[in-house]
């Protein structure tokens, strides 16, 4: 077991405690971003003027009738701008633009002494525009062949020969939305100017240190005399690591202009129409199952929505490439990528991170070509999980396999999974409008940064003379747990109760360089860093204490008359990892998460309303750091994985008129959410026993994006459940979302579907093929 694995006897780590915070969000006394402008004087107030195209040249901007409005005290356009016109690290988002490419985007703001002021003042000013084409869905991408970014290929073995030579070769296309983050906090930063010149940002932010470079260079100022401070989130989920950089910057421009601090906070509406989404992607695939249903190939060319600029989409995409797998053997495989460029929200990072958009596209095609194969889905998917001594299409082993098979063999003997099968065929059998179907994936998931610099963190542990302990580190809390584990690291690590150590505030002048609270890594790498700085103060204590055994106190008071340093800054960076991003091979991941989930589902064959009866789920987070923590985080991914395959739907406005471009599910009204009715019946949730991680801090393992993927089961038993209206061995496709209306015509077309011919035959001459993926014999 490695140093940084072994876990002592009386270890913090591993204790089920609430979240540090709990008491103050659930009692209101928990400080966000927008609440210290209750406790900042003088502050100005911004607010957006918002373009009414998807795509158009801004001909006119006239902010003198904006400077009549009571209240009104400045108004921000590109003139102002001392460094770079730009919120982008691609330097491809102008922050202020002349080219409009999305409805909504801000083309200047407004700032007054109140926020009606400030939104009067921005109904006054006087704009211009020449419309433009614009595209706005992904097939209109790729009809147009509007692309942006470098294309990717991941490729392994000789595809072309193996699907040739494959008993079963299927086709098909596979379609699915994006998610709107929906955090309960909008975008929200305040800045100020001290009396020092310092440029101090409080932002709702998951990388603070980025906040802080494009602050700097908007301003044209170097990165030392900007502060970024993140209290906590109310909620990220990816949608915080890039887009509140422009706001940042827009509220610390006006804050150096006016010499007033300055607060930018989105309203629901704008925060929906002008941030990113989670990408949506277009797949069409090829393939292979040899006679027993193992996959011997498989050809997927994938095209992400990427929205006006790059933003993320080049990693997202590459981690969708590197998902496609999921848990699967796949010995032959050729995977090409790219990015469409529409007139739409630059689309973001999102919990997941690309892996759930590949993850989706393997289980679309076991979940059509199962029914073609004569095969049950789930013995299917059982049939073709990685075995020793496997690796991925990019190069890594896959260590631990057993552990995937371990938890889906839990899942199937907690879950009851097979007598409820036979419970599922009778209910169907007996009641002709209404089915019900039972589904089981699993999860694979890659734990690192595609980025590999991006895999390290740093931590500063302050011991005072009275033996009490302060903690910073990189990382931001988002309600995900982070600082609560940080917090059991640091009392484990030095070996005292975990009321003597408090944490700090994130901010980029105690902790520097730091990397984006995200890839599911914030633990591993703070974690590391924590622990790190912990023992270098511990290495020195035990000099002053030569075995004696003091007490802590006692040996905390006697080190520092004998001038011992007590504090230290940490650093970790994950060890062995490396990626070629042109030949996509490496080792990209410093291990995988599993986990398997086993969903119920009961369709009503009039309405396709569905609910969810049961689920039962067993994850992989290793030796747990704070289980009711990771049990928390489990049940809230499933959830917002249900969220984004079964209910949120996105939709712009396609149409030829005036509002093409703009998004018409821009509330709460309109955006369909899981709430307490959408929730299973039955939601069990067990942590995977035995599953150290040697080589992680305590032999813990990342818990905040693989839980998502688990509701990839629930999309099955729908599969699963609409196919049984119509005849055995229907194949169907069905749509993503799955939304009781996707599920109506779901049902539709199983019961207009003909009955398969026996182990999948391509269609007869003039018989109608079903809407499922077409069947072509080698």
């Amino acid at each position: 077991m490695s140093h940084l694995s072994r876990r002592p006897d009386d270890a913090v780590v591993g204790l089920a405690l609430p979240h540090e915070s709990a008491d103050l969000h659930v009692t209101g006394h928990a400080l966000y971003t927008d609440d210290l402008v209750l406790r900042t004087p003088d502050v100005l107030h911004a607010y957006p003027v918002c373009a009414p195209h998807a795509h158009a040249r801004l001909t006119r901007l006239d902010v003198a009738p904006a400077l009549e409005v009571e209240g009104v005290v400045r108004v921000l356009t590109a003139d102002d701008v001392p460094g770079v016109n730009d919120s982008g690290v691609k330097h491809d988002e102008p922050l202020f633009p002349s080219e409009v490419m999305f409805v909504g985007q801000a083309v200047a703001w407004v700032l007054a002494e109140t926020l009606e002021a400030a939104r009067l003042g921005a109904a006054a000013v006087t704009t211009g525009y020449e419309p433009l084409p614009s595209l706005v869905t992904v097939t209109e991408a790729i009809a147009a062949e509007s692309y942006q970014g470098t294309p990717q290929l991941l490729e392994r073995g000789a595809v072309d020969t193996a699907l040739a030579a494959a008993a079963h070769v299927f086709t098909g296309t596979t379609e699915m939305a994006g998610q709107e983050h929906f955090y309960l906090e909008t975008q929200a930063s305040l800045a100020l100017v001290d009396e020092g010149g310092q440029v101090f940002v409080q932002c709702s932010t998951q990388h603070p240190t980025e906040t802080q470079e494009i602050v700097a260079h908007v301003l044209g100022i170097a990165s030392h005399a900007v502060t970024v401070q993140c209290l906590r989130m109310g909620g990220g989920f990816g949608g915080k690591e890039m887009q509140p950089h422009g706001f940042a910057a827009v509220a610390a421009l006006g804050a150096t202009l006016t010499g007033r601090p300055v607060r930018v906070r989105l309203d629901r509406a704008h925060d929906m129409a002008m941030t990113g989404k989670r990408h949506g992607f277009h797949a069409t695939w090829r393939a292979g199952f040899d006679d027993d249903g193992l996959l011997v190939g498989l050809e997927a060319t994938l095209t992400s929505d990427g929205g006006w600029s790059l933003d993320l989409s080049e990693p997202v995409l590459a981690r969708a490439l590197c998902h496609v797998d999921n848990a699967y053997w796949i010995p032959h495989v050729r995977l090409r990528g790219r990015v469409a460029r529409t007139h739409k929200t630059s689309q973001t990072a999102f919990r997941g991170f690309g892996g759930p958009q590949g993850m989706l596209v393997i289980e679309d095609v076991l979940g059509r070509c199962a029914p073609l194969l004569g095969l049950d889905a789930t013995e299917l998917r059982r049939r073709n999980l990685y075995g020793e001594g496997q690796s991925t299409p990019y190069g890594q082993p896959v260590r631990h396999p057993e552990r995937a098979v371990a938890a889906w063999e839990q899942v199937v003997a907690s879950g009851d999974v097979d007598r409820r099968r036979a419970e599922v065929a009778a209910f169907n059998a007996a009641h002709p409008h209404r089915r019900r179907g039972l589904a089981t994936t699993p999860v694979k998931f890659g734990i690192s940064f595609n980025f590999t610099a991006f895999n390290q963190a740093g931590a500063l542990v302050h011991v005072y003379k009275d033996g009490s302990v302060l903690l910073s580190h990189g990382g931001t809390e988002m309600g995900q747990g982070l600082h609560t584990k940080m917090l059991q690291v640091a009392a484990t690590a030095l070996g005292v109760p975990l009321e003597r150590v408090r944490l700090a505030p994130t901010r980029t002048d105690k902790v520097p360089n730091t990397s984006a609270t995200a890839a599911s890594s914030s633990s591993d790498l703070n974690g590391g860093a924590v622990k790190d700085a912990c023992e270098q103060v511990l290495a020195r204590l035990r000099e002053v204490d030569a075995g004696r055994g003091l007490p802590w106190d006692e040996l905390v008071r006697e080190a520092y008359l004998a001038r011992t340093q007590l504090w230290a800054a940490g650093f970790y960076r994950t060890e062995g990892l490396h990626w070629d991003p042109v030949a996509m091979q490496g080792r990209p991941f410093k291990y995988f998460a599993y986990g398997v989930a086993a969903s119920e589902v009961e369709v009503d064959g009039f309405t396709g309303a569905y609910r969810v009866r049961r689920v039962d789920i067993v994850h992989d987070v290793g030796d747990s750091l704070s289980p009711l923590v990771d049990l928390g985080q489990v049940e809230g991914g499933f959830v917002q994985g249900l969220g984004w395959l079964t209910l949120e739907d996105l939709r712009w406005d396609e149409s030829d008129g005036p509002g093409r471009g703009r998004l018409t599910t821009a509330s709460a009204s309109t955006y369909k959410l899981p709430s307490i009715g959408e929730l299973p019946d039955e939601l069990h949730v067990a942590l995977l026993a035995g599953a150290h991680e040697d080589g992680a801090v305590y032999g813990s393992k990342a818990v905040g994006e693989p839980p998502l993927m688990l509701a990839l089961s629930v999309r099955e038993a729908l599969r699963e459940a609409a196919a049984a209206f119509g005849p055995p061995g229907t194949s169907v496709e069905l749509a993503s979302p799955a939304t009781p209306e996707a599920v109506f015509w779901a049902v539709e077309r199983a019961r207009r579907a003909a009955p398969a011919p026996a182990h999948a035959t391509a269609p007869a001459e003039g018989q109608a093929p079903a809407p499922a993926p077409v069947a072509a014999e080698a």
